[in-house]
């Protein structure tokens, strides 16, 4: 007479064959997921620890490349703002407010160099979408602080962006493309101004949100990854003992 253990593996070859494959793809998947989230904590902590370091000075004898690679960076700038070419980055809101970024690109002294500055958030009118913050004028030299990014961050867009000029309301900033549209000499980042001093109390708000790396995203999916191997696995066994018994 057969034995219960002898019906267990009767005809389940292919199941077997079927939970070894999702065991291995789930534990490979999990061990990916797991890798990155190492990866950008490791990022976390060359980020903050840049941040904690002493502010690098950005002037004509910086260079581009070296700066380009140090994002979240600590910097003092000395120049002057230029006129005519602010723009706005759209749906970017504020303690659920509805607001943009103010950009205006900034000369450093001494230097043929210009410098995208995000100077910081200003309120919608929703009475008025189109109307633009009265910033106060800031003539001549003058030094500001900030950080460096790569880039002023990435939102969905429906349709194709208008060309860049003076004044735009826009959703996305294109560092090749405004340099191409206004004819400078832009450096491959931008900078996002901390200090007020400096500012003429245009108002702006400078709480800028903190970056996220989405770590704990892939702790979660490499957890649930895991998991559908354990459950692969106690799935395949009672099932067979199930069949066993029958």
């Amino acid at each position: 007479m057969p034995s219960r253990w002898t019906f267990v593996w009767r005809g389940r070859g292919i199941a077997l064959l079927a939970t070894v494959i999702v065991v291995a793809g789930g534990i490979l998947l999990g061990q990916w997921q797991t890798r990155r989230g190492d990866a950008k904590e490791a990022m976390q902590a060359s980020m903050m620890a840049r941040q904690a370091a002493p502010e690098i000075i950005l002037d004509g004898k910086a260079s581009a490349l070296e700066m380009s690679q140090g994002e979240y960076s600590r910097v003092l700038l000395r120049g002057q703002f230029v006129s005519g070419w602010t723009i706005y980055l759209d749906n970017r809101p504020y303690n659920d407010a509805p607001g943009f970024y103010v950009v205006t690109p900034f000369k450093l002294a001494d230097s043929a160099n210009i410098v995208l500055v995000e100077r910081g958030w200003h309120p919608r009118d929703m009475n008025e979408r189109s109307k633009v913050p009265a910033l106060p004028a800031i003539d001549g030299m003058i030094t500001i602080r900030g950080i460096i990014r790569l880039g002023a961050g990435h939102l969905l867009q429906l349709g194709s962006a208008e060309a860049i000029r003076p004044g735009l309301f826009m959703q996305n900033l294109d560092i090749a493309e405004y340099a191409k549209a206004s004819g400078m000499a832009l450096l491959p980042f931008v900078i996002e101004q901390q200090s007020d001093q400096n500012s003429g109390g245009d108002g702006l708000v400078r709480d800028w949100p903190a970056p996220s790396l989405g770590i704990e995203r892939h702790r979660g999916y490499a957890v649930q990854w895991y998991a559908l191997s354990l459950m692969a696995v106690i799935f395949f066994v009672v099932t067979g003992f199930r069949s066993g018994k029958k």
